[in-house]
């Protein structure tokens, strides 16, 4: 007979004396699990070894704890020295911690609170740097028929189908902007292969955020980008938050002059001549030439 509160999965371990140096079994336990990736990290930066995560990926490993509680307890560490944080990412924009223990500190730390443990009797015994603990599973799969069919290495899996990952995001794409299919998929390729953090699950929720801001914005169908620009560019980053762009249109004013209505106008007689003169006048204009 088996208990869900009983050891059915593989368990976290810390050492007691390290809980008692660090006064919290919490912290203790997030630095022994630090210290086990990094046993397995092949990220090496500044000829040491590194381990980054965010926040909420750090939580999900220790889930008894708050969101909160667990960034406090890593800048707790950091600010004690134990802990070192660098920033190696390829992105700019991305602020994802690295992170990797301060064995030196640690040390120290430990030969100033003494020789014994807790009981009095066994010895205070620091992190021992080639020793490996096993850590909470890390396999967090999402249940829709798609992800069940694609292979990947955010799924734990050696081999990922990056054409078959491609394919699924290409079928998602907007229809009519499916330019340079070839061109796309070299691009996802080798953005896929540049880092460990560009995962298919990270390109899925890039493409949903463009899909969204498409839809928020209003972006119209000649605005959106060919689909082998997006690939070439997957960690761009939209502001989905935004409010939508609206075009005002102002019309332009025009000043119209109105035209002379010339049937309403009353010609212009010039009364200095009167119509004695006016027949003298004609009567001169014949005798001249030859009319009469």
């Amino acid at each position: 007979m088996t208990n869900s509160l009983l050891i059915s999965e593989p368990p976290l371990q810390v050492i007691p004396s390290l809980a008692v140096v660090l006064k919290s079994v919490d912290k203790a336990i997030i630095l022994q699990q630090i210290h086990y990736w990094l046993q397995k990290s092949k990220n090496i930066e500044d000829g040491h070894r590194w381990v980054f995560n965010t926040v909420k990926e750090w939580h999900q490993q220790f889930p008894w704890l708050a969101e909160k509680t667990v960034q406090r307890y890593l800048k707790d560490l950091c600010d004690k020295g134990l802990l070192i944080t660098g920033n190696f990412n390829k992105a700019n924009f991305d602020r994802t911690k690295w992170y990797r223990i301060n064995y030196e500190a640690l040390d120290k730390l430990a030969n100033s609170k003494g020789t014994d443990g807790p009981n009095g009797k066994e010895p205070i015994v620091p992190i021992q740097r080639d020793s490996v603990t096993q850590p909470i599973p890390l396999e967090y799969t999402e249940t829709t028929q798609e992800n069940n069919n694609i292979k990947s290495k955010s799924d734990n899996l050696d081999k990922p189908d990056y054409e078959q990952e491609f394919n699924f995001l290409w079928n998602l794409y907007p229809k009519g902007k499916k330019q340079g299919k070839q061109l796309a998929l070299r691009s996802y390729m080798h953005w896929r292969k540049s880092h460990k953090s560009n995962t298919f699950k990270q390109a899925k929720i890039q493409l949903k955020k463009y899909l969204e801001y498409i839809k928020v914005q209003h972006v119209q169908v000649q605005f959106i980008k060919a689909a082998k620009t997006w690939f070439g560019n997957i960690d761009d980053e939209y502001d989905i938050s935004a409010q939508p762009v609206k075009a005002s249109y102002k019309p332009i004013q025009k000043t119209v002059e109105k035209g002379t209505d010339w049937s309403k106008q009353r010609p212009e007689v010039d009364n200095s001549i009167n119509a004695d003169q006016l027949t003298d006048f004609f009567k001169s204009f014949e005798d001249k030439n030859g009319l009469t």
